[in-house]
């Protein structure tokens, strides 16, 4: 008898469509079954939420999990590889360390990975390894092209979330000539109600002169954050 190919299956959808939902409840049916699952995310920050979110959701359930990442303390890490390997841990969520040959699962069969474009080659490469032999949860808003090429050419199982949850406002999009007082007055208004912006500037170079021309519009309301900074000064 021919034994099942793992699951490679990819999961677009847009942000707040239920990605991490569906996540939840494939990790679940997976600890259910006697199977561990390890949750992959692409830094510390996220993987909180995650663990966070896991440990809110099976509150009431006989669920053991777990984290590996700088928020927990050696010996809290120390005890989670231990649980991994002997089976006492059902779900571990953690950053690339996961990855790691040092890192012994007792019985593996679900790898969630969000955000997959956010992780370097080697790390891709020791996913690909996984994937001959667990099932393999990719989510994402943006797939990278490879990715999404695999999944249209039926080398990878694809699902969309096109429908946004009940009761979620639809984003509006302008598209209009650059104002300084059209930008100032949308960020002091989206402030004033106690919300939050995120302005999205091309280039690492001059990010810091964007930075301090919205400074003179919004004084104190600023910070900066780009790719090339090290992951410690982002998670401030």
């Amino acid at each position: 008898m021919v034994s099942p190919q793992p699951m490679d299956r990819l999961v677009c959808g847009d942000v707040g469509f239920g990605k991490t939902e569906v996540a939840l409840r494939a990790a679940f049916v997976a600890a259910m079954g006697g199977k561990q699952g390890a949750f992959l995310a692409p830094t510390t920050l996220l993987a909180e939420q995650h663990y966070q979110t896991l440990v809110d959701r099976f509150a009431k359930w006989p669920v053991r999990i777990a984290e590996v990442s700088r928020f927990r303390t050696t010996k809290e890490v120390n005890a989670a590889l231990q649980g991994l390997g002997e089976g006492s841990v059902d779900i571990v969520v953690g950053t690339h360390k996961l990855l790691s040959s040092s890192v012994k699962f007792k019985d593996l069969g679900l790898l969630i990975i969000d955000e997959e474009h956010r992780f370097g080659v080697r790390h891709k490469e020791a996913m690909k390894a996984l994937r001959a032999e667990v099932d393999v949860l990719t989510l994402t808003a943006t797939p990278i092209p490879r990715t999404m090429g695999m999944a249209l050419e039926g080398l990878r199982d694809l699902s969309v979330i096109a429908t946004a949850p009940q009761r979620r406002l639809a984003i509006k999009t302008f598209v209009r000539s650059e104002s300084q007082g059209v930008i100032r007055e949308a960020v002091l208004r989206e402030l004033k109600r106690g919300g939050q912006c995120y302005f999205l500037h091309n280039e690492v170079e001059t990010i810091e002169n964007r930075r301090q021309a919205l400074e003179k519009s919004c004084p104190g309301a600023i910070a900066v954050a780009h790719g090339q900074m090290p992951e410690r000064e982002l998670e401030r």
